[in-house]
């Protein structure tokens, strides 16, 4: 059996104020190239199929439109769910009727935990929820992280994990030591949106959707797709591309790689503002291509990014190399300065940049306390 995994298309994304929506157009005409090639049993998406749970007029006709041609003109089942950008809702719509064509898009969590099972394999499709929502749904009070709430619906799939074949999990999570970009929305604060690869063990492959590229996580069985194209500078040395899995009978599989190229890429450019204007250097660049400068220059310039932009009509983020490195210094001076700060005088300034109300003798004599408390723990200890 042999399917397609691909996540976080983003559709409707607006990267430094420009739609990406004909550029996301271009790389998904590759796509449906591909499939058409291909031949797959079945296309999985993991998840963030749109950019925002309100999504543009021409983000909604381009996933219509896409999809159709996939699931009705090449019929090939698509098996999608969706992610943390995602409206679950609005996704959820029509899932019922869906199921006809082979479309099976999970928009929702419910407490179905039934697999999609397509060409002998069992698909468990799982759309992001917040631990909250999981916690309700499952009436489980132990759920407070993501985590937990992972934790909790595998140990319901696997109440279903009676049939025959090979288990696929298909969601959309941030797994413990992913790599993370500029461009994914932080889940939660802290460590809680992280969930364990120890979780999916009982799973042959593991489809993950959320992390932009396909090297965010080295595992043997759970794998990231990545992103169709690059919303950020963060990723601009990041390849992209898509996942075609050969799974046998017995679960084991063989991944390959299909990379997409974009009609525009996303590049980082650097070098003094003479040099960049120089037809000796810019004749050999694509010119068109979306970019991030940074200028080597000293002392003053005028209206260095208008005289780039009528050699380059793309660039999005104009920067100097000298204000970063003078940023650098002052944060690092900041962070040497801080340290000679007691813990009462840190949390004084960071009470004063978070509240407009006096911190008290009363507040500071409670902390005090606690101060003092968490001294006399740690040094027993």
């Amino acid at each position: 059996m042999k399917f397609i995994h691909t996540a976080d298309w983003h559709l409707g994304k607006l990267v430094h104020g420009i739609y990406m929506t004909e550029e996301q157009r271009y790389i998904l005409e590759q796509f449906i190239a591909l499939v058409e090639d291909e031949k797959p049993d079945a296309v999985v998406i993991a998840g963030d199929l749109y950019d925002r749970s309100v999504p543009p007029t021409e983000a909604v006709e381009l996933l219509d439109e896409v999809l159709f041609r996939i699931n009705v003109e090449l019929n090939t089942p698509v098996i999608a769910v969706s992610g943390n950008h995602d409206s679950a809702e609005r996704l959820s719509f029509g899932s019922s009727w869906y199921k006809h064509s082979h479309f099976y898009l999970k928009g929702k969590l419910s407490n179905e935990f039934t697999p999609v099972n397509v060409a002998g394999v069992n698909f468990h499709c799982i759309p992001f929820a917040e631990p909250g929502t999981v916690r309700q749904l499952l009436g489980d009070d132990s759920i407070h992280s993501h985590h937990d709430a992972m934790r909790a619906i595998i140990e319901r799939i696997r109440e279903n994990m009676h049939g025959d074949g090979p288990h696929v999990f298909v969601g959309h999570a941030f797994v413990l030591g992913g790599k993370t970009t500029d461009s994914e929305r932080t889940l939660s604060v802290g460590g809680s949106g992280c969930v364990g690869s120890e979780l999916f063990e009982p799973f042959h492959y593991t489809a993950m959707g959320h992390l932009h590229s396909p090297d965010a996580l080295k595992h043997d069985t759970i794998r990231y797709s990545g992103s169709l194209m690059k919303y950020s500078f963060s990723e601009a040395s990041q390849r992209k591309s898509v996942t075609v899995v050969e799974m046998k009978e017995n679960g084991s599989f063989e991944l390959s790689e299909r990379i997409l190229k974009p009609r525009q890429d996303m590049r980082e450019l650097q070098g003094h503002l003479e040099e960049l204007l120089d037809p000796a250097f810019y004749q050999s660049q694509k010119t068109d291509d979306f970019l991030k400068v940074t200028l080597h220059d000293e002392g003053t310039l005028i209206d260095p990014i208008n005289k780039l932009r009528q050699v380059y009509p793309n660039v999005l983020h104009l920067e100097r190399k000298l204000e970063l490195t003078d940023a650098k210094k002052k944060n690092s001076f900041n962070v040497i300065e801080d340290k000679k700060k007691t813990e009462l005088e840190l949390f004084k300034e960071f009470y004063s940049d978070m509240t407009t109300g006096e911190f008290s003798t009363s507040k500071q004599e409670v902390l005090e306390k606690v101060i003092e408390k968490a001294r006399k723990e740690a040094f027993e200890a």
